[in-house]
């Protein structure tokens, strides 16, 4: 099914928030679009701490590749919050963060992890249970532009992954993504705004964060949540930049720790402290996360070699992504 155009300005939201303080410091946000609210509870519990009560913030969130890029570019940041790894390196490679940034933050960076998930019409009138749903005939699909979204190239790493998961070639595999963007009929430019057309009552399933999908839900949206039996899982980092104010690595610090990661459970993400799940309150939140008949690879295993191979394989000027846009249509940049 050749795609459908779909033409998306996306204008990255800024927010002011703090507690007014006269002399207070101001720390600089810069986001990827999905984890607005729950950035914003943190924020905000963290502010009434005695390390954060004469903080203030100003915020920017947008598709995770273009807001590394307006960071390189001059955009005020101390804290980088991206939806992948790869978006980080484009910050080191300006140096903006430090090279080593995976061993001297806590968690090897991370703040929050996900899955890659399907978001369907409720009740599933398609019955898409699998990766392989996606590829029949008259399946509709939404997936962000894998460009400028960092979501978006883990939906396409997510897919490929699952194909080889089940023992498929990598000629096999590739042949699944290619098959797969057949029927996407539109790709926003980031992972917020695919939520967006797939709520107005464009396509039968979302590729999204099982976190993002848990967001729409918890919103009381009619979007019902499948974790395919074979998925990637979604590390995301928080990272200062250097030479930021110290409390920049403060908060880092507090979102690691269990009040800050209960919060992204409540808000649907996987925690990245285990311990936030002890919670008797969480018990819930544990059953959703189970990986019981799952099999979740990762992004720095043999089916990639890491962020950087899979970027220079799948998402280069010359990589996989351009010549599977070019035959269905899609956008290569």
């Amino acid at each position: 099914m050749r795609r459908l155009a779909l033409l998306t300005l996306f204008i990255p939201a800024f927010t002011f928030t703090g507690i007014a303080s006269a002399g207070g410091t101001t720390l600089d946000l810069v986001a990827f679009s999905t984890p607005q609210a729950v950035t914003q509870t943190v924020i905000a519990k963290w502010q009434h701490t005695s390390a954060g009560k004469n903080v203030r913030f100003t915020q920017s969130y947008g598709p995770s590749g273009s807001q590394a890029k307006a960071i390189v570019a001059g955009q005020p940041a101390d804290i980088a919050f991206l939806s992948n790894a790869l978006d980080v390196y484009t910050l080191v490679d300006a140096g903006l963060v430090v090279n080593n940034w995976t061993h001297k933050l806590s968690q090897g960076g991370m703040v929050a992890n996900s899955v890659v998930a399907f978001a369907v019409r409720p009740g599933n009138p398609k019955h898409i249970h699998s990766w392989a749903d996606l590829t029949k005939p008259g399946v509709q699909i939404i997936t962000p532009d894998p460009f400028p979204s960092g979501g978006a190239k883990w939906n396409v790493l997510a897919a490929y992954g699952a194909m080889r998961a089940q023992s498929k070639s990598d000629a096999k595999a590739t042949a699944f993504v290619k098959a797969m963007f057949k029927n996407v009929i539109a790709q926003p430019t980031a992972a917020s705004a695919s939520m967006a057309a797939f709520l107005s009552g464009q396509g039968d399933v979302l590729l999204t964060y099982e976190s993002e999908a848990y967001t729409a839900k918890l919103a009381h949206k009619p979007v019902s949540i499948v974790v395919p039996k074979q998925t990637i899982l979604i590390q995301l980092p928080m990272v200062p930049l250097r030479k930021t104010p110290a409390q920049a690595t403060t908060f880092i610090k507090y979102s690691h720790s269990t009040a800050a990661q209960k919060l992204f459970v409540q808000a649907g993400y996987r925690p990245v402290v285990s311990s936030a799940l002890k919670s008797p309150s969480l018990a819930s939140w544990k059953k959703k996360f189970s990986t019981a008949g799952h099999t979740i690879f990762r992004v720095t295993g043999s089916y990639f070699g890491g962020w950087l191979h899979a970027s220079t394989v799948w998402f280069s000027p010359n990589g996989r992504m351009v010549k599977i846009e070019r035959a269905v249509g899609g956008p290569t940049s």
